[in-house]
């Protein structure tokens, strides 16, 4: 990208895409043709498998009201149990605690680019695929990674914080 195809695109794009400018990350973001809002509509629109979507999931340390983000596979529903041994009580974020948050609304929290710094923790989940893709930061908007470049991109230790199946 040389600049000019920023301009384009909705802010929080825009704000992922210097981010992984910034980090030296080979892909940009893309623009589907509909919205990925939910981790099958983009697998869907992506032709992928649905656990290859690295979904953004934002909850609500009770401790201190910090945002504590959960990267997983779309395939896979967060255990609250096993986020709260790590990080202490959680609770539910409402859209607006999101928005404040992250900078992004629901449906497309990206895991990078945040507003402001968020407790991290990325599922070991997804190191079963080659290829992972993630919201850029809009409902339109994802980015390819692979499961390490995401784990990079993101600081965030690896974690089982998955209900087992």
């Amino acid at each position: 990208m040389c600049g000019s195809e920023l301009h384009a695109l909705p802010e929080g794009v825009q704000r992922v895409s210097r981010f992984l400018q910034d980090a030296g990350h080979p892909h940009a973001p893309q623009m589907l043709d509909g919205a990925a809002r939910t981790a099958q509509e983009a697998a869907d629109q992506l032709s992928i498998l649905v656990g290859q979507v690295a979904k953004s999931i934002i909850f609500k340390r009770r401790l201190d009201g910090a945002a504590v983000l959960v990267v997983t596979s779309g395939d896979k529903r967060v255990d609250e149990k096993k986020v709260k041994a790590i990080v202490g009580a959680i609770g539910r974020a409402d859209a607006d605690f999101v928005k404040a948050s992250t900078g992004f609304s629901i449906g497309g929290v990206s895991p990078v680019a945040h507003a402001t710094r968020l407790v991290t923790l990325i599922d070991q989940e997804l190191q079963r695929f080659d290829v992972v893709w993630a919201a850029a930061g809009h409902p339109y908007g994802v980015f390819p990674a692979t499961p390490a470049q995401l784990q990079a991109l993101t600081s965030a230790p690896w974690s089982d914080v998955v209900e087992q199946s």
